[in-house]
């Protein structure tokens, strides 16, 4: 009862037009950001983050969390209609969806995947409603030694799962928590690699950091390394809706979507890749005509779509009630609340209530609007396509040096700004994953401060990490997610 409460106090805020223009413009821009092929959710944001200087953080987090939600929704249209995925999450869906466009059938394709990610989209947000007051009473119960441990288990996940190998993971791990250690120890007191120069007392601002690895780096990389001209757009041919046989077999593949995203998107490292793919192998195995698969089959759209929306609120939950981001564009939005000096985790439901509460709303409404955006603008968000890679490139370089600058007026920012940029970009260019890098320095230095704590409560004593039953669960944890993988890899040649 409380939670419907709460979440009635949270309409009401969200209702408000000033909110209501903010959630507008995120899933519009979210929208189109998804429908531009390399041009993502993580970077979007990122290349935002100077407005958190401007604007009250409840209108900044509706507005990116509708970028967020929007992109998902948007990477479908190109991957249908062009077979050129706006997000690594909607692969699977062109895998049948531009099959469906070359029969013909582009408007079902599309049709279904905007309605599932709005049933997906709503689910999710429900779950999301219900379960974070729930973990946030789990959480309570975290002692500094098992928080640390937690920590340590979402750098080894995402450590190891993102990018194409550990190593590269870890190497991006530890660059994030160099960066991470970087200004005055809050504890001591004393500096700590500054090397002589006052701006960096204060650490690297992460907001630069982001800016520069996601914006600056991956606009570098598709500069030089990226597809040239426009693709050719695809007309959407048929009544833009479903008919009664595809209704029938589009609902069961929504709620199953559903229920595979929303938890595997919760889980570190889960985001939204591995329950697409896993969506469609399960569409495929329960098809009643599998012989469609792979020619165009209307239930692999729709259930990979469901899962790509579902995991996008599921990314929501640990990030807001125990302040972990398991995707990138969950780091990012992470240090917008560090920007705004709010640390997501146990007690931001009781420390700032009418943000979380307004942000869930926010996020129903916007669903709502994705929907109508979606289904009558197909044709518009096509068009964005025409945009020459030239003029794009070079507006993000120009947005990301004036929003840079706006922050604090220093131009050792802006040198900070492109150096971070040139290892994004040779990041990208080697396949080291950048979102490791960032969790690791938004994480890093909290997961110093409970290292601390436990060692002080425990007079120094580090067994308190094997003593403390859910912290030493959680490690164990995470040595498994270590090992594994290595011993997959050895055994799969034999």
């Amino acid at each position: 009862m409380e939670t419907l409460l709460a979440l009635g106090q949270g309409f009401a805020l969200a209702l408000d037009p000033v909110n209501l223009l903010w959630a507008l413009a995120g899933v519009t821009l979210g929208t189109a950001v998804g429908v531009l092929p390399g041009i993502g959710p993580a970077l979007t944001i990122a290349l935002l983050l100077p407005i958190t200087y401007k604007v009250g953080a409840t209108g900044a987090f509706i507005m990116f969390a509708g970028i967020y939600y929007g992109a998902m929704f948007g990477g479908s249209t190109t991957s249908i209609l062009l077979n050129t995925p706006g997000e690594s999450a909607t692969i699977v869906t062109a895998l049948e969806g531009n099959l469906m466009a070359r029969r013909g059938r582009a408007a079902a394709a599309l049709a279904t995947a905007a309605i599932g990610s709005f049933v997906a989209g709503t689910l999710g947000t429900l779950g999301l409603t219900f379960l974070a007051p729930l973990v946030v009473e789990i959480a309570l119960v975290f002692s500094p030694a098992a928080y640390f441990a937690l920590m340590v288990l979402a750098f080894v996940t995402v450590s190891a799962v993102l990018g194409c190998s550990a190593p590269k993971g870890f190497a991006s791990l530890f660059l994030g928590l160099g960066f991470g250690l970087i200004g005055v120890d809050l504890l001591t007191g004393q500096a700590r690699y500054t090397f002589g120069v006052p701006e960096l007392l204060d650490g690297f601002n992460v907001v630069i950091v982001a800016v520069g690895l996601f914006a600056v780096g991956e606009t570098i990389y598709l500069a030089l390394h990226g597809p040239r001209g426009v693709a050719p757009r695809s007309a959407v041919s048929g009544r833009l809706w479903l008919s009664r046989e595809d209704w029938r077999r589009s609902w069961k593949p929504w709620l199953r979507g559903t229920l595979i995203g929303f938890p595997l998107g919760a889980l570190p490292a889960g985001g939204a890749e591995i329950p697409t793919f896993l969506s469609y192998f399960v569409e495929k195995r329960l098809a009643r005509r599998p012989e469609e698969f792979g020619h165009g089959a209307i239930e692999g759209v729709a259930g990979p779509e469901a899962a790509n929306n579902a995991s996008a609120a599921g990314v929501l939950v640990p990030m807001l009630t125990l302040g972990l981001p398991t995707s990138a564009t969950a780091a990012i939005m992470l240090s917008a609340f560090q920007s705004y000096g709010i640390n997501p985790g146990p007690l931001l439901l009781q420390t700032q209530p009418d943000l979380v509460w307004t942000l869930i709303a926010s996020l129903y409404l916007g669903n709502v609007m994705l929907l109508v955006l979606n289904l009558p603008l197909i044709g518009v968000w096509v068009r964005v396509l025409s945009i020459p890679p030239p003029l794009l490139y070079g507006g993000i370089l120009v947005f990301a040096t004036v929003g840079a600058y706006g922050i604090s007026h220093s131009a050792i920012d802006l040198v900070l700004l492109y150096a971070i940029g040139g290892v994004g970009y040779l990041m990208r260019r080697f396949d080291y994953p950048s979102a490791p890098a960032i969790i690791g320095m938004v994480l890093g230095p909290l997961a110093e401060q409970e290292l601390r704590r436990a060692l002080q409560i425990s007079q120094g004593d580090p067994s308190v990490f094997a003593t403390d039953p859910l912290a030493a669960a959680l490690l164990a944890l995470a040595a498994v997610a270590l090992v594994l993988p290595i011993m997959l890899r050895r055994r799969r040649p034999r």
